[in-house]
């Protein structure tokens, strides 16, 4: 979906008209937050946001995988596999599965670690212990108290922060946010802001930890993007972040043309990316999370072929911060 802009408007009328709704949807989702949960039998490590829409939970997801793996752990990742059509729990298995089937997110996630996708929560947990994990890495799910947590994070863009500090449908946010901050272990701040500076004090205020991180390109695509100009396609949370990414990997401009957060691409969107690439001259490019929906028809295959993917790894600033949060996932 495509987040209305009165979202990010705190004195936006429809947001204030709004705001007695989101307070009784803040109030069930809290409740609901506190209900029995299931403990699987490895620790379970959630990352989540307060706020639908993107902040940089997938790059977080994978870097603290990549982490545990670096530990000498066995992570499987576990998702419900928002836009796709399988229940699980199974096992994403790139080149078999598809977007359709198993959502975007899980396909990027698939390529380096075991990946289950389950819209039930603790049968998806079961499965990824049978399939060998010896932690699982929650992709969202913060909000659902049926898997029991040992550790949540939340992540949050920290220039957009929380929008216009209202749960929906009047603002971003799944619930109040500080109700949401105190049932957390740790607070991930994605890039600069001054949103983020505020959330950092709240966090600080309840002793929470709060953890740096930027996005970073790998160097290799740095040195095809610096000082050029590009025509940019995404479909994500904050399509705007891509441009952001893309002029701080050195890009000197990029025409952004967005689509909504889990679009799935059709041949005409390739038809008519493709002739306004090849009108400007400017190359194509885009994210990951795009690129794996690139398939199934030929107009979507020559889109995929002709645009440069652009990936993104988090970098964590103040790493220290995180030792004492990940040693909790030894159980006795």
């Amino acid at each position: 979906m495509k987040a209305p802009s009165f979202w990010s408007d705190p004195d936006a009328l429809a947001g204030r008209l709004l705001s007695p709704l989101g307070a009784l949807v803040g109030a069930v989702t809290l409740a609901r937050m506190r209900g029995p949960a299931v403990r699987a039998s490895v620790p379970v490590v959630c990352v989540g946001n307060p706020t639908v829409g993107g902040s940089g939970k997938t790059p977080t997801v994978q870097w603290i995988a990549a982490r545990l793996a670096a530990d000498g752990c066995h992570p499987a990742i576990l998702t419900r596999g928002y836009g796709g059509s399988l229940a699980g729990p199974a096992r994403v298995v790139p080149g078999w599965h598809v977007p359709a089937e198993v959502g975007d997110e899980p396909l990027l996630h698939a390529a380096r670690f075991p990946t289950i996708v389950s819209g039930d929560r603790p049968a998806g947990a079961a499965l990824a212990v049978a399939e060998g994990a010896d932690v699982i890495v929650m992709d969202d799910g913060f909000q659902n108290p049926s898997l029991a947590k040992d550790l949540s994070i939340l992540v949050v863009d920290a220039a957009a922060g929380l929008g216009n500090g209202r749960v929906l449908p009047a603002g971003p946010l799944r619930a109040p946010f500080a109700p949401q901050l105190a049932m957390a272990d740790a607070l991930v701040l994605v890039g600069d802001g001054e949103a983020g500076d505020t959330l950092a004090e709240a966090a600080e205020r309840l002793g929470r930890p709060v953890i740096r991180g930027r996005l970073a390109v790998p160097e290799a695509v740095r040195s095809r993007i610096a000082g050029r100009d590009l025509l940019a396609f995404c479909g994500i949370g904050r399509p705007e972040k891509f441009v952001e990414t893309l002029g701080a990997a050195g890009a000197r401009n990029a025409v952004l043309r967005p689509f909504a957060d889990h679009h799935a691409y059709g041949d005409a969107d390739a038809e008519r990316l493709l002739a306004e690439a090849g009108r400007t001259g400017l190359p194509l490019v885009t994210t990951e999370k795009d690129a794996v929906k690139l398939t199934g028809t030929a107009a979507l295959a020559r889109l995929a072929a002709a645009a440069m993917v652009v990936p993104v790894a988090l970098e964590i600033v103040g790493i220290d911060a995180l030792t004492p949060l990940l040693a909790r996932l030894r159980r006795p």
